[in-house]
């Protein structure tokens, strides 16, 4: 399975996805951290994918997503954005109401 094939399923497995350096519990920058602090805001679960410990997803996402930065959401298969945008959703109350319209049953997942 190739780099892309790999990152397709894991959005399209995945209703709130999150790549980001580090974990939600242990982010490595303050970007990612924001962002993680934003979605748990919204009080569901969601899978993330570290890209630290994955090079070639770190490598291949940007150009897939058109999107050069992390951290990046996914909802619905979509991309929502980076650090920035996600803060302002949750700020104004549209993150929450998003992420609640498709969250998922079950614990928090590594993707």
């Amino acid at each position: 399975m190739s780099v892309v094939d790999t990152i397709k399923e894991q959005i399209e497995n995945n209703a709130i996805l999150l790549y980001m350096k580090g974990t939600p519990r242990f982010p490595q920058c303050g970007f990612s951290s924001r962002a993680v602090e934003a979605v748990m805001s919204c009080g569901e679960r969601f899978a993330f994918v570290n890209i630290l410990e994955n090079p070639e997803i770190r490598a291949e996402l940007p150009k897939y997503a058109n999107w050069p930065t992390f951290p990046q959401l996914w909802i619905n298969g979509e991309l929502v954005g980076g650090c920035d945008i996600i803060c302002e959703m949750a700020a104004n109350g549209e993150l929450k109401e998003m992420i609640t319209a498709v969250a998922p049953a079950g614990d928090d997942a590594q993707a």
